[in-house]
């Protein structure tokens, strides 16, 4: 089975900032747990990375900027000098096969748990995450965790831009900043997480000022050209009730849009939804988008193109697989013939460790492959 790749801008190059991509599909974030206790990046993970580097840009995994903000087991971080001397592996393999990477920096907030981190996590306010959470020895009653202080605030964005200026250090093209998926910034743009009284908390202006605070940090940091953001409008993940979502948005694209960022990235995105559209007017830059795919049900036969390609008509400038990339490595050439795809072996996709469901998936060059 074949397909014409003439009808479809998927496979054309694009630029991103200084960037000159080759195809516009993106490798989206994916928290493996390959990574060793102490956050240091994995051998392991050079290879995965450098198997996928296809992709006209790879962001790499959820990465922690401070050691309160683990959030799960064997997690990688940015704030040592093992960190990125492990992350320089990782990037110099990725380059040396043709990619680009950025990495997603993301504080868990009050996703995380003492037996992972030794830590009490902190969060905007001590409201609990709804659910048990997987630690190393195993699912945990999840804990309440600490109310951050301004002061601690202002350390934790610090810890951003410190994170930041590391990962231009370990050779990554730039960051994203992790404003999604019910972590610690989302934690602050929601009602339900979010019951401060103070200038980070209430209205919907105090309610998205750390994540400005934070992306503008970061920016200084390391240039806003390396900087991209990613959100997800009313994903209810890790107990996440935002309260009024048509409303924080278009508030943070607009304090985001003249600082001159790489993209903004928009999680679960749907073309014929009135907020996406609305979000793609007024954001004047890049757009990323991941589209919908059934999560928890299997890959559409087409690896989601013909979602990527209704996006790309709406506006999006690049899109994100997640999914799709974990189990094929090669899976630009993959939706370019329109060949099969691999299944995803769930039962590997996190908390496992070693190759199996990770760097053993095969491609259509080399069926048995083990390692890049």
């Amino acid at each position: 089975m074949t397909n014409n790749a003439g009808a479809t801008r998927l496979f054309e190059s694009a630029g991103l900032g200084p960037l000159s991509l080759p195809n516009r599909l993106v490798m989206a974030p994916l928290t493996r747990n390959r990574a060793a206790e102490d956050g240091v990046p994995t051998p392991l993970m050079a290879t995965y990375y450098a198997q996928r580097a296809s992709a006209g840009l790879i962001i790499a995994e959820a990465t922690t900027p401070n050691a309160v903000g683990q959030t799960y087991a064997d997690i990688p971080a940015l704030h040592t000098p093992d960190h990125v001397a492990g992350w320089r592996r990782v990037t110099d393999a990725v380059r040396e096969a043709g990619g680009r990477m950025f990495v997603q920096l993301q504080h868990g907030g009050r996703v995380g748990h003492p037996d992972t981190s030794g830590l009490v996590p902190v969060a905007p306010s001590p409201v609990a995450l709804p659910e048990e959470i997987h630690t190393a020895g195993g699912r945990r009653a999840s804990v309440v965790p600490r109310e951050l202080t301004v002061d601690e605030i202002r350390s934790t964005v610090a810890d951003f831009a410190a994170a930041a200026r590391r990962a231009v250090d370990a050779g990554f093209e730039g960051v994203e900043v992790h404003a999604a998926n019910g972590y610690l910034i989302h934690q602050f743009l929601a009602k339900n997480t979010n019951l401060r009284t103070d200038t980070y908390g209430g209205t919907v202006a105090h309610r998205i000022r750390f994540a400005v605070e934070v992306v503008q940090a970061v920016a200084d940091a390391i240039g806003p050209e390396r900087v991209g953001v990613r959100i997800s409008p009313g994903v209810e993940v890790n107990g996440i009730e935002e309260g009024d979502t048509d409303s924080i948005y278009p508030a943070l694209v607009a304090a985001l849009a003249d600082r001159g960022l790489a993209y903004l990235h928009v999680v679960f995105a749907d073309p014929e939804q009135p907020l996406f559209q609305a979000i793609r007017k007024a954001w004047p830059g890049a757009l990323i988008a991941n589209p919908v795919l059934g999560w928890g049900g299997p890959l559409p036969a087409d690896g989601g193109r013909e979602a990527g390609e209704r996006l790309l008509a709406a506006g999006a400038d690049l899109i994100s697989f997640g999914r799709g990339f974990l189990a094929n490595p090669d899976l630009v050439e993959r939706l370019r013939l329109g060949a099969p795809l691999n299944a995803v072996r769930d039962e590997y996709l996190m908390y496992t460790g070693g190759e199996t469901g990770y760097t053993d998936y095969p491609t259509l060059r080399a069926p048995a492959l083990a390692s890049a």
